[in-house]
């Protein structure tokens, strides 16, 4: 008897996986049925050379698409066990799940399950409203969850010292003429399935501003709509930072994200001080904390927006071919 996967069920939790967040939108993940397992895989035509020299942020990205896929199949009654790089020969190859004992979903799975078309991040400033108490505790929960830690950057002190690490790191990466073109060659002003739209990518940075976002090619921002005085900054983090650790690492950042978007909370990402070294010592060292930071996140209430588009289902599947 077959105990694998289907096609049928690769291509209903794909369609949930691609919701996943990547830097610059590249979406850098491909999906494969091996033996009745669901293979994922880094693209390796959907790298980052000039912002993701390490391949970092795109293991990240397809951690974060590896917890929607464990979801959705969850939710259909068909859970799956994960094997992370099953194959020392082929290191694109993140991870391969393959079907364990039918059980119903729990109501918390659902619960993220049908956050997953509502979550998307959101550059834009926040309502001054503080994220409760128990809220910031789901959170720190959902990483934990996923063999991480979050981190929470309170008080005026402590976040002004996170903003001049944020800060200094941005202007490092802002000086590399490679890095700014790559950005630019993903902002999209035409509708198309990849890439940051320019209406998607915040207001326009200006001095004033305490975290530094990428300039996207966002809209000049309305009087009196300055960013958040005193934010929710929130660093995710693992044990370690091998590949391994940095697949963990971006499912636990897709949990977190997802508890967040259940909880009606919004969320945008800042990776500038996770991407140059020096500040990322600097940050863990702040936190006092063992182990990587691998995410930070700016969290609060903010206006519904919409997710950035996603590439078809059928672009990022390989098939097994059916000889006739």
């Amino acid at each position: 008897m077959d105990t694998g996967f289907t096609v049928a069920q690769l291509r209903a939790a794909a369609a949930d996986a691609v919701r996943a967040p990547s830097l610059h939108n590249t979406q850098p993940w491909r999906f494969r049925l091996r033996d009745g397992g669901i293979e994922l895989s880094v693209d390796p035509t959907r790298r980052l050379p000039a912002t993701d020299p390490s391949g970092w942020g795109a293991r990240i990205s397809c951690g974060a698409a590896l917890f929607n896929l464990r979801l959705a199949l969850a939710v259909a009654g068909t859970p799956a066990t994960v094997r992370l790089r099953p194959y020392p020969t082929e290191p694109d190859v993140l991870a391969r799940l393959v079907p364990d004992a039918p059980r119903p979903a729990t109501p918390a799975d659902r619960s993220l399950h049908a956050a997953i078309p509502r979550r998307f991040s959101n550059r834009a400033p926040f309502w001054p409203d503080p994220v409760p108490a128990d809220a910031r505790w789901r959170l720190g929960e959902a990483a934990r969850a996923e063999q991480c830690w979050l981190e929470l950057v309170i008080g005026t002190s402590a976040v002004n010292a996170f903003a001049e690490v944020a800060r200094s790191a941005h202007r490092v990466l802002e000086r590399d003429p490679d890095y700014r073109r790559e950005r630019t060659e993903w902002i999209r002003r035409e509708p198309a399935p990849d890439g940051v739209p320019a209406a998607a990518g915040g207001p326009q940075s200006e001095p004033q501003d305490l975290l530094p976002m990428r300039g996207f090619g966002g809209r000049n921002r309305a009087p009196g709509r300055d960013f958040e005085p005193e934010p929710l900054v929130a660093v995710l983090g693992s044990a370690g930072n091998t590949p391994a650790d940095q697949i963990l690492a971006g499912q636990a950042l897709q949990r977190v994200l997802l508890t967040a978007t259940d909880a009606g909370l919004s969320v945008s990402l800042l990776s500038q001080p996770i991407e140059v070294q020096g500040a990322r010592e600097a940050l863990r060292l702040s936190l006092g904390r063992f182990g990587t930071p691998q995410m930070v996140m700016r969290i609060g209430y903010g206006q519904p927006g919409a997710a950035t588009p996603r590439r078809s289902v059928d672009d990022v599947l390989d098939l097994p071919v059916v000889s006739a």
